[in-house]
């Protein structure tokens, strides 16, 4: 088990939860101290804690399909505003032992059924056809890029399972940072 860094990555809930901003920043920053609270990303035979948060404008319904029996414990976190260290447990526990995609809707709340991602339509790959795939994404984050270029979606945020790179993906571009070089504000 790791132990997620408690730092100031992880914002307090703010007042207005309806906020996209401070659902990213709390998500972002969550995601950030369970990287940094993994001490193995130099290991090269350790796998480390995986995510992908879909953060929705709109239902996804249309092109996400349910992840087996893969479930965000909402009975334990129902919101991205739930005590800190009730969010970060929930998500500490969901990225070492659970697949799929994570949706956050625009109030907050978490759905509980993860997702698959369906692929983009051919029509939408040629709307996109020059995302910039960049050499170390597989396939967690090249779905998140496509995914961030749909109208019904915000911002994806990846937390990768090999080096720890923290990664959000909005409106088909992206701005990721190493385990190593992540700095608490």
């Amino acid at each position: 088990m790791i132990e997620p860094i408690y730092s100031s990555a992880t914002s307090e809930p703010k007042s207005d939860s309806s906020d996209i901003n401070a659902i990213l920043e709390r998500i972002g920053g969550c995601v950030k101290d369970i990287s940094l609270g993994f001490e193995r990303w130099n290991d090269p035979y350790a796998r480390g804690p995986g995510f992908y948060f879909v953060v929705e404008r709109d239902p996804i319904t249309e092109f996400a399909a349910p992840m087996g029996t893969n479930r965000w414990p909402v009975g334990d976190c129902a919101s991205v505003f739930a005590e800190t260290d009730v969010f970060l447990e929930a998500a500490q526990n969901v990225a070492l032992s659970r697949d799929g995609a994570v949706v956050v809707h625009r109030d907050g709340t978490i759905e509980e059924a993860m997702v698959r991602v369906k692929q983009l339509s051919p029509a939408e790959c040629r709307r996109t056809a020059n995302l910039p795939y960049a050499g170390w994404m597989g396939a967690r984050h090249m779905s998140a890029l496509e995914t961030s270029t749909r109208e019904e979606v915000v911002a994806a945020i990846t937390l990768s399972e090999e080096d720890g790179r923290v990664t959000v993906f909005t409106d088909g571009t992206f701005d990721d940072s190493l385990a190593t070089s992540l700095v608490i504000d």
